[in-house]
């Protein structure tokens, strides 16, 4: 039995937990929490976004192998455990009109399928806390919004007796979370520290064609001393990440007295919730056994759920 409260983060492809909570990851697993990362596909569709690695023939060869081994390499210098859902990914459709997703692809699988998986998954490390991406996928890749649609269900799932009895024990999570990385405050205040600097900043255009919508964001954990291993995790993704792009354009030192935080929405909780809170496990019992014994009793009942209002 752990001793431990125990967070699941669902992405869609590895490198994705490395740019979306990972200095929160981060901080939680030095707490001595278990932190698990749950990758859906193995990102093997994925551009080369490093223009140094372009050309590299290994990586032209076996893309899929450089990508798990990537992975392995973030998740040490993360300190977190990491699991492959086993999907294939998509692809980023581009052109108009768009072609057809291909044959097979995690965006093209029934949601029945992909639910039980991550349903047995969550029943298997029992998390209390699971983080996914919005309803929007964060951004619309055809994976990221499959991502969202599976972990709501599966995290209603899990939780279900009757619901895929053959994937284990019911175990309900107790909170679930949006991640929230691209606001246009966080952006703002980016670009403003750099201009006031006398710095050029990168982010002028983004700003002039911003076309995101604002969500709501609940939840803040101050983080900014793990923003290097944040970095580091990032960069040991080298096919994902331009080491000279625009992601690393403002100093770490400035990102930490500007944006300290990274930011979440929940969206379903069966603890109370505290407006401003700043812990992904506020509102849990601190001792592990009582929160253990809430996510396994027949008695829940949702006190936050902004998924059943968005839905209305």
């Amino acid at each position: 039995m752990s001793e431990r409260l125990r967070l699941m983060c669902v992405h869609a492809h590895p490198d994705d937990e490395s740019s979306k909570g990972a200095a929160t990851m981060a901080k939680y697993v030095d707490a001595g929490h278990e932190v698990l990362v749950v990758s859906c596909t193995g990102g093997e569709r994925g551009d080369i976004l490093n223009p140094r690695l372009k050309d590299d023939v290994h990586i032209l060869r076996d893309l899929a192998q450089v990508r798990r081994d990537e992975m392995a390499r973030a998740r040490d210098i993360l300190g977190v455990q990491h699991t492959w859902l086993g999907f294939v990914d998509s692809g980023l459709p581009e052109g108009d009109p768009l072609p057809p997703l291909p044959e097979g692809c995690f965006a093209l699988e029934p949601l029945e399928v992909t639910t039980e998986a991550l349903a047995r998954e969550i029943r298997r490390f029992r998390p209390h806390v699971v983080t996914t991406y919005d309803e929007n996928g964060g951004y619309p890749h055809p994976d990221h919004i499959m991502t969202h649609d599976v972990s709501v269900n599966a995290f209603a799932a899990a939780g279900d007796p009757d619901a895929f009895p053959e994937a284990g024990p019911a175990w309900q999570p107790l909170k679930l979370y949006y991640n929230q990385t691209f606001s246009r405050a966080r952006i703002e205040a980016f670009h403003e520290a750099l201009t006031g600097l006398g710095q050029e900043s990168p982010y002028a255009e983004w700003l002039e064609n911003w076309t995101r919508t604002e969500r709501v964001v609940t939840t803040r954990v101050q983080c900014a001393d793990w923003y290097d291993r944040r970095d580091a995790a990032l960069l040991a993704h080298a096919t994902q990440v331009d080491p000279d792009g625009t992601w690393f354009q403002v100093p770490r030192d400035l990102q930490a007295q500007v944006w300290p935080v990274e930011e979440y929405e929940l969206a379903l909780s069966f603890v109370p919730f505290v407006d401003g809170e700043d812990d992904l496990f506020a509102g849990l019992p601190t001792d592990v056994a009582e929160a253990d014994a809430l996510a396994t009793s027949p008695d829940l009942a949702l006190v936050h759920d902004t998924v059943t209002e968005r839905a209305a």
